[in-house]
């Protein structure tokens, strides 16, 4: 499910609200370990598309 979430989240990122969109479905269903992973996963995704980073506050809730 991590990898799929990854595929989805790396098509949308064209635009930020769809990204924040997808993210959050992602960070309801995923395995809290898998949530680990992918917060690792986006800091270095987001890293060069700041305009993504703002999804990144969605993590912490």
């Amino acid at each position: 499910m991590f990898d799929y979430t990854k595929t989805i989240l790396e098509r949308v990122s064209f635009d930020p609200m769809l990204f924040c969109k997808e993210l959050e479905k992602a960070l309801k269903m995923l395995l809290p370990y898998e949530v680990e992973q992918l917060t690792d996963w986006l800091l270095g995704y987001t890293k060069e598309k700041p305009e993504l980073r703002q999804c990144l506050v969605l993590i912490n809730k």
